[in-house]
């Protein structure tokens, strides 16, 4: 049986979110017998895009604040035509040098709008390349609403004109696409559901907290860290607490909060068996981004979300009521952070009754690998 090759690309701006879904999906198409490149272009992460896969590493932009609204370098400077244009010239240069048979687009067009500049350019030589690979987007199941007249409009113009695939990480039983992306049901391509994109289980935690608070990548949970830090310090009680900042916090910072520490409060940047340590905790604290959420999920623990919401980001609170909704989690907003508040919500999430059971389906990364060989066949078949 021939080896599928397939091309990822995948652009992180601001947490590792968008990194980490990618990087579990490209190593179950490894498991599955694909060969894949994997293309990134934010700040790198120790530890990703992982193991199996060819890497190419694009000049690195993130996001110049919580709102999305520029791209810097990775100095904080504004990049300038030159920088993008030598940019798009390494895409375009690994697509050719890869020759995949499916290339897979994280995010675009129902994200990632910033990187046009890039992406139009390796659209136009997918759609122009014989044989023409089948081209899929790979889209989180509740997305950034948008507010802009005509975005969404743009969007299904652009699936429809060139995408073959609108492949879905998550559950239809918990959320379809058309609960956040209101013309769903303009979209010509086909759109399939993978289910949630988890890790897979974790070992028993070698180590055990009452109070594990992590904070994503670090770069938009500033407030949560204060409040857990001030939250610890004023508690009366002998609970363990264990806070984890993320790797984009400043090491100044990092190093400050770390001086400041109550006895009963251990701090980390980084804790690779952050889903272990979820499976001892009698409660996670943490934002509600895609890949947390799936770790509290795998491991039925209690759950307080505290849903990013700056910068007009609605894409957490939604993920977060829903989950509070179905009794899987409950909910205190970014606006009501204070050590009061966080304190009083610990304590009443510790207090209420364990989560509800759920059947949500967890298995999304080894299903995208069996959705695309399907859909490739297919589509030879037809050309």
């Amino acid at each position: 049986m021939k080896r599928l090759r397939a091309f990822f690309y995948v652009q992180h701006l601001l947490g590792i979110g968008h990194l980490a879904r990618s990087s579990r999906v490209a190593a179950a198409l490894v498991d599955d017998g694909f060969d894949v490149t994997i293309v990134t272009g934010g700040a790198p992460v120790a530890g990703f895009p992982g193991l199996g896969a060819i890497s190419v590493t694009l000049p690195s932009v993130t996001s110049g604040d919580e709102g999305f609204s520029g791209l810097v370098d990775l100095q904080g400077k504004p990049i300038d035509d030159d920088f993008k244009k030598r940019r798009s010239e390494m895409l375009l240069q690994a697509f050719r040098d890869c020759r995949p048979d499916i290339v897979i687009v994280e995010a675009f067009p129902f994200g990632r709008r910033q990187m046009r500049f890039e992406l139009l350019p390796l659209i136009e030589a997918i759609d122009a390349a014989s044989p023409r690979p089948l081209l899929v987007t790979s889209v989180r199941d509740i997305l950034q609403e948008r507010v802009k007249p005509g975005r969404n409009e743009e969007t299904v113009d652009l699936v429809n004109r060139h995408f073959d695939l609108v492949m879905v990480h998550g559950d239809p039983a918990f959320a379809t696409l058309d609960k956040t992306f209101p013309l769903a049901g303009a979209i010509r391509a086909e759109v399939a559901y993978t289910g949630l994109v988890a890790a897979p289980p974790a070992p028993a935690a070698s180590e055990r907290f009452d109070v594990v608070v992590s904070v994503g990548g670090g770069a938009a949970g500033k407030s949560l860290v204060r409040s857990t830090i001030a939250s610890a310090r004023n508690a009366d009680n002998a609970w363990k607490w264990c806070l984890i900042t993320g790797p984009n916090l400043p090491k100044d910072e990092f190093d400050a909060i770390t001086r400041d520490a109550t006895p009963g409060l251990s701090i980390f940047r980084f804790r690779e068996d952050f889903p272990s340590l979820l499976t001892g905790a009698r409660l996670s604290v943490s934002q509600a981004g895609y890949n947390t959420v799936c770790d509290v999920l795998r491991a039925r623990c209690r759950s307080l979300l505290v849903p990013f919401a700056a910068g007009g980001e609605t894409e957490q609170t939604v993920r977060a009521l829903m989950l509070e909704e179905l009794g899987l989690a409950t909910v205190l907003r970014e606006n009501d952070l204070t050590p009061e508040c966080l304190a009083q919500a610990i304590e009443q999430a510790l207090a209420g009754p364990t989560p509800a059971a759920h059947r949500l389906d967890l298995e999304g990364a080894r299903h995208s690998a069996q959705i695309l060989r399907e859909r490739h066949r297919a589509w030879s078949s037809k050309s």
